[in-house]
């Protein structure tokens, strides 16, 4: 009976969101502005030195500055463009070798050593080595951001494969299905819901490549914005900078999310 009780307690707060979405979207407007209001107080009152913590009015006014200019934009899609890039070739070939190492024991089972080896490693440190091989360009973001993604989204492509019902298998099988309508019909649905809740972690690695890529080097980005305001102690600078990076981000996790929901609109909410 308790647990019962404890339940029935459990029930209604969560599904708050689900009865009283707009609310939900107003109390966490609310948490924010209540978080910018502090910042702001703790500044002003010099509680915590604008030096080191900025003010929230100028960050705000900087990337004001920024879009009104239309300064932003050069280097905004830039960096956009690079995590695009890294986002889609990592997602694509985690897919690719997902599926094969999955579909394949002999594969999986002589690269498992060097799957983990690299998944161990702080792929970070690859930056200088992509840096030398591709350049200041685009190119050496794009291939980092594809080191970061590509990991996310492997294990969950694999995960997904080794989670289909070995009944569904047998069934289709005994319906005559082909190693190629089984991908299709089977293994692909299968795989779907974890391929895209790798996504969105993967959206933000995609970001980290691109960013940290250009602080070790480019003449353009977000990420060298950031770097250039940091060398003159320009704080508010690089708050904007990072604002309007989690902006972007949030965007893109929505356009991913818009297209999981349109593709699995079988899936049971």
């Amino acid at each position: 009976m308790p647990k019962a009780n404890a339940d029935n307690q459990a029930a209604p707060s969560a599904s708050f969101a689900a009865r009283s979405p707009g609310m939900l979207r107003i109390f966490q407007a609310l948490l924010f502005v209540g978080l910018l209001c502090l910042w702001y107080a703790l500044t002003e009152t010099g509680i915590m030195p604008k030096f080191f913590f900025g003010e929230p009015i100028v960050v705000f006014s900087t990337m004001v500055d920024w879009v009104v200019s239309g300064d932003i934009f050069y280097h905004l899609g830039i960096t956009l463009t690079e995590t695009v890039l890294g986002f889609f070739i990592g997602a694509v070939l985690a897919l690719i070798c997902g599926l094969w190492f999955a579909l394949s024991p002999t594969a999986s089972a002589l690269s498992d050593p060097y799957i983990k080896a690299m998944n161990a490693m702080p792929r970070v440190i690859l930056a200088p080595i992509f840096a030398l091989w591709f350049g200041l360009g685009i190119w050496s973001k794009v291939a980092l951001g594809v080191t970061l993604v590509f990991f996310v989204v492997f294990f969950n492509v694999y995960q997904g494969i080794k989670e289909v019902s070995p009944v569904v298998l047998a069934n289709a099988r005994m319906l005559g299905a082909t190693r190629k309508q089984l991908l299709r019909t089977v293994y692909l649905p299968s795989a779907t819901s974890w391929v895209f809740s790798s996504l969105h972690t993967s959206v933000g690695m995609a970001f980290v490549g691109a960013v940290v890529g250009e602080y070790l080097g480019s003449s353009a980005g977000v990420g060298y914005l950031i770097l250039q305001a940091e060398g003159v102690f320009d704080v508010n600078t690089v708050f904007a900078g990072i604002a309007i990076l989690t902006i972007s981000a949030l965007i893109l996790d929505a356009v991913v999310t818009a297209i999981e929901n349109r593709l699995l609109k079988w899936r049971p909410n």
